[in-house]
């Protein structure tokens, strides 16, 4: 029995890749290693996001192709984005490398290492795009081990924001229908999973154009809507949105669908119109203000999460202070900063004003302390209230206080000791210490 080793890098939507991978290898008779060392085949699975995750992959790929010359057997293999936009130029330049598996292809993965195994070792590249895919990404490994999960609600993106390439590695948007995203829902429940994540690159966008609007609710608030009712669950997050998706049959079921949690992301990428126009974001900074808005007096106590780039082309100090401002007025709870990476192929990336790597360095460094200053400010305001946390399990590093951590609603982490307590159960815990991005408590 041949086993196999997946080291993901990048998203949610990788994460969740790497599972179905997993899944149907363990189907197909493969078993998965704990570690590289044990590992007969060692899987890579990439992103593209930003060159820093291509290159760390790059280097990782160098590492282990080193191994060959004491293990000549070793399998060796790229899958998910880098795979995708890369393609066989990835076997040229690393000639070591056996596979070469794009993002409508992972479902093949099975196939392409019997066919390496059985057919002499020949290297193999798939970036062929494939009809169905999206509806592929179905299983799951060892589900009954979690509380959680990530569901894929469809794959590939239709935006055309001009810093991306995830229209290019990832495809044209595919959305599942509701009846199979709710069996899979259904099947995690069965298993222990108590809350679902929803996936998509812009997963407010599901069903667009192929699901039709009823009774004026667009195609994810009806799939919110029944995946709210499958029995046995107790929470549903999403994740990524765009700013666009949020009209007011969305905003509407936040408090009104009681297992939909009181957190959002919505990325903003910037606070200057000027920038977020060059983006080709489709949205202005007031459109976005009035979005928040909306969410918090539906749900005063909701949580905010949000994306920005810095140093985007043409960026100046006043499209720079723009965002700063933004971000002291909307008080985050949580900010994922973002260096611009100028990507091969993007529009962005032959715009002239290029902001030096220096600059972009300093400003992340001064928009990083006052987000973390806000991030910190809102986790204090916790500190002598219960919250409910979902247990997830025991931490894995062993500098953690506490036995036991898990998520609020609102998506806070928390950790606390305990011992008799089980994972998926919902606990009352005392917050009585905080930092920028963890809670610590007692037990209620």
């Amino acid at each position: 029995m041949k086993k196999v080793f997946i080291k993901t890098y990048g998203c949610q939507m990788n994460e969740r890749d790497s599972d179905a991978v997993a899944a149907m290898l363990l189907d197909r008779g493969y078993s998965l290693a704990k570690s590289e060392r044990d590992a007969d085949v060692i899987l890579l699975n990439t992103c593209s996001v930003r060159d820093l995750a291509e290159q760390k992959a790059i280097g990782k790929m160098g590492l282990l192709t080193r191994k060959k010359h004491r293990r000549s057997d070793l399998v060796l293999g790229f899958m998910g984005c880098m795979a995708q936009r890369l393609g066989p130029k990835l076997l040229d330049r690393l000639p070591k490398v056996d596979l070469v598996i794009g993002t409508q292809k992972l479902h093949r993965i099975p196939d392409h290492l019997d066919q390496f195994f059985n057919n002499g070792h020949h290297p193999i590249s798939d970036i062929a795009e494939e009809a169905g895919s999206q509806d592929t990404i179905r299983d799951h490994a060892a589900p009954a081990a979690r509380a959680t999960a990530f569901v894929s609600i469809m794959q590939g993106c239709d935006m055309q924001c001009s810093f991306c390439i995830v229209p290019t590695t990832r495809g044209a948007e595919r959305s599942r229908s509701i009846e199979d995203i709710l069996a899979e829902v259904r099947a995690l429940v069965t298993c222990g999973v108590k809350e679902v994540t929803l996936l998509g690159q812009i997963v407010t966008s599901y069903g667009r154009g192929v699901i039709p609007i009823r009774d004026g609710k667009s195609p994810f608030v009806q799939l919110l809507e029944a995946v709210n009712t499958v029995p046995g669950l107790e929470r549903i997050r999403f994740f990524s949105p765009h700013p666009q998706g949020f009209r007011d049959d969305l905003i509407e079921c936040f408090g009104r669908l009681e297992k939909l949690c009181e957190h959002v992301h919505l990325p903003v990428q910037s606070g200057s119109d000027r920038l977020l126009k060059a983006m080709c974001r489709t949205y202005t900074v007031d459109k976005y203000r009035r979005i928040v808005a909306k969410l918090r007096a539906r749900v005063p106590d909701i949580a905010l999460s949000t994306d920005i780039i810095v140093g985007f082309p043409g960026e100046t100090d006043a499209d720079f202070a723009a965002s700063v401002h933004l971000c002291e007025e909307m008080q985050y709870d949580n900010v994922f900063l973002f260096k611009y990476s100028n990507r091969s192929g993007t529009p962005a990336a032959a715009m002239l004003d290029q902001v030096p790597q220096e600059e972009i360095v300093r400003r992340h460094h001064q928009l990083w302390k006052l987000t973390e200053t806000h991030a910190a400010r809102c986790n204090a305001r916790l500190i002598g209230h219960p919250a409910q946390v979902l247990i997830e399990g025991e931490p894995e590093s062993k500098k953690v206080e506490g036995r036991l951590f898990g998520r609020t609603r609102c998506n806070r982490l928390v950790y606390f000791p305990g011992t008799g307590h089980q994972r998926g159960q919902l606990l009352d815990v005392h917050i009585s210490r905080a930092k920028s991005h963890t809670l610590y408590g007692e037990p209620a």
